[in-house]
């Protein structure tokens, strides 16, 4: 895919009410995203596996030690940075209580550094990705027991 064809998508998106395009072809992918409005973050119980789901590839296994926990998903394609810069304390650490409205992480898709923020206050149970390490959507980044 080249530069033309990419500002064509675009365009299209523009003319139409298509808020979200991802496009996989071989060994590349692209996702786009129109407007600049919050990304929503899907909390997802994790009571609601069922007995055939297993970790992505390369998804760390679940601590299972508290089933009320809820999982923090990615809702886009992107790289996950536990911090604002390298040299800086990551936002959360497991055990962290956090407030709604709290910086979880970053993900950067395209040149452009979308914050993850809890829609909840609670316990961060586990981070299920390391810093730097690409993720998919619907991905769990973080399991939080919910206060």
């Amino acid at each position: 895919m080249n530069i033309d064809e990419i500002r064509e998508l675009m365009l299209l998106m523009d003319k139409t009410s298509i808020t979200d395009l991802e496009v996989q072809k071989d060994d590349w992918r692209i996702s786009i995203r129109k407007g600049n409005a919050a990304i929503p973050v899907q909390p997802h119980s994790s009571r609601d596996k069922g007995v055939g789901d297993f970790p992505a590839p390369g998804q760390k296994e679940e601590d299972r030690s508290s089933e009320e926990a809820i999982e923090v998903l990615a809702p886009m394609v992107g790289t996950f940075y536990s911090a604002a810069s390298p040299d800086s304390e990551p936002y959360v650490r497991i055990g962290d209580h956090v407030e709604a409205g709290q910086t979880l992480c970053i993900l950067e898709a395209m040149k452009l550094f979308n914050e993850i923020k809890s829609d909840f206050a609670g316990t961060i149970v586990d981070i299920l990705v390391d810093n730097s390490e690409p993720v998919e959507f619907g991905q769990t980044l973080f399991r939080i027991d919910k206060d």
